[in-house]
C-alpha cells in the first residue's frame, strides 16, 4: 500500500515517530508521501524523506498559511523542490471553511503555486474545502491539468468528481469513506475508475472507523482499502495493486 498523504512531521508524532514509521512497513506500507503546509513543515518533510527510504516529500503552502507568503516564497519553494525526494507541490489549494487567510490571498497563492508546479513539471496535491468552483476555475485558468495531481481527502460530490476526472486529476480517499454516515464518499468511489483512485490517511487526522477521533497512522489504511474493495465489488488485492500503481505513476516513485 502507498499512503499518498500523511503528515508525520506533525507534533503528534514527536513522542514515537520512529516507532510508528517502522510499524507502517510491518503493515505493508511501501511508500508514504508527506506534504508540507508551510515553509517549515516542507523542510521537515524533506528531512523525513532523507531519514527514511520509504518517505517522500511534497513542498508547498497550505491555504491556511498563505497570508504568510511574500515575494521570496516561490524562490524558497523552488529551491526546496530540487531536493532528490520531492515528488509534488502541495498541499496547496483553497479552504473556505476556516478562512484563516483571506480568500483573495488564498486564490493568488494557489495560482502562483500551480505556475510553480508547471515550471517544475511536478504534480499538485490539492486541498479543497468548500471551494469547489473556485478551485476548478483556477486550475483551468492556470492550466494545472498540464501536470495533474490529486484532490486529497476528496469531499465533493459525484458531479464534482466528474469535473476533477475530466481535468485529468486523481481522487484521494481516506478514513471518511468508512464513517457510518458516509454517503458522498461512497458514491464517489463507486463512480471513479480504479485507475484514478489513491489511498491516503491524512495522518494524524481522519482516522477510519472504528478508530475515529484517535490519532491516525498509515497502518489503518487497510480499513479504507477494505471498504473500497467492498464498494467496487472486487478483491482487496485488486484495490491494493491499482492504487499502488496509480501513486507510483503519478509521483514517479
Amino acid at each position: 500500500m502507498i499512503d499518498s498523504h500523511a503528515h508525520y512531521d506533525d507534533e503528534q508524532f514527536d513522542p514515537d515517530r520512529d516507532e510508528v514509521l517502522k510499524a507502517c512497513l510491518a503493515e505493508g506500507v511501501t511508500h508514504i508521501i508527506n506534504p508540507g503546509s508551510n515553509m517549515e513543515s516542507s523542510k521537515r518533510a524533506i528531512a523525513l524523506s532523507e531519514q527514511y527510504s520509504f518517505v517522500y516529500a511534497a513542498v508547498g503552502v497550505h491555504p491556511h498559511d498563505t497570508s504568510e507568503c511574500d515575494e521570496n516564497t516561490i524562490q524558497v519553494l523552488t529551491d526546496l523542490s530540487r531536493k532528490d525526494k520531492v515528488v509534488a507541490i502541495g498541499e496547496v489549494g483553497l479552504d473556505y471553511h476556516y478562512d484563516f487567510s483571506p480568500r483573495e490571498v488564498q486564490r493568488e497563492w494557489f495560482a502562483r503555486q500551480i505556475a510553480l508546479a508547471r515550471s517544475l513539471k511536478l504534480p499538485l496535491i490539492i486541498h479543497d474545502r468548500e471551494s469547489h468552483k473556485d478551485i476548478l476555475d483556477i486550475l483551468r485558468a492556470e492550466k494545472g491539468y498540464e501536470v495533474g495531481g490529486v484532490f486529497h481527502c476528496f469531499s465533493g460530490s459525484k458531479e464534482m468528481a466528474r469535473e476533477v476526472l475530466d481535468l485529468g486529476f486523481h481522487i484521494g480517499i481516506g478514513g471518511a469513506l468508512t464513517f457510518k454516515k458516509a454517503v458522498k464518499p461512497v458514491e464517489v468511489v463507486d463512480y471513479t475508475p480504479m485507475d484514478r483512485l489513491l489511498l491516503e490517511t491524512d495522518s494524524p487526522y481522519m482516522a477510519p472507523e472504528p478508530h475515529r477521533g484517535k490519532r491516525n497512522w498509515s497502518g489503518l489504511m487497510r480499513l479504507v482499502l477494505n471498504k473500497m474493495a467492498e464498494i467496487k465489488k472486487v478483491e482487496e488485492k485488486a484495490v491494493e495493486e491499482a492504487t499502488t500503481l496509480n501513486a507510483i505513476r503519478l509521483f514517479g516513485l
